[in-house]
């Protein structure tokens, strides 16, 4: 339990609710537009990512999270939604398509291999060949 400005909380409720605050803004960044990337700038995995769109002919939104002071607590929601969904224990690069999670290189790589990928971008409006 801490004091601060006269309030008394505790650190677990603090934690929570820094949680769900990066939960929220999560979901906003998300859905923000067709195809997202959770990025570090310093990642060789999120570069390949990043170049495997724009080879496509997709534009996508990038966050680097290692430039957002939110960044270490997005990474943390990033981490626990893909072990949740049996996806690799690696926080980025991440990848939504329409608001939905894709999930790591792994899934990208495997869905563009498997010819999922292009649908899943015609769909979300991110590819219109």
């Amino acid at each position: 339990m801490h004091a601060y400005g006269g309030h008394i909380y505790s650190c677990n409720y603090s934690a929570k609710r820094s949680s769900l605050q990066a939960t929220e803004l999560l979901e906003r960044m998300s859905r923000a537009n067709p195809v997202v990337i959770f990025s570090r700038s310093t990642c060789f995995m999120c570069h390949a990512a990043k170049r495997l769109f724009c080879s496509m002919g997709v534009n996508p939104t990038v966050y680097e999270l290692d430039e957002y002071p939110e960044g270490k607590d997005l990474e943390r929601v990033l981490l626990e939604l893909q072990v949740g969904g049996g996806g690799s224990a690696v926080p980025v690069p991440v990848v939504f398509i329409g608001g939905k999670l894709v999930g790591g290189m792994d899934r990208v790589m495997g869905s563009h291999i498997s010819g999922t990928l292009v649908p899943l971008l015609k769909e979300a409006g991110a590819l219109w060949l």
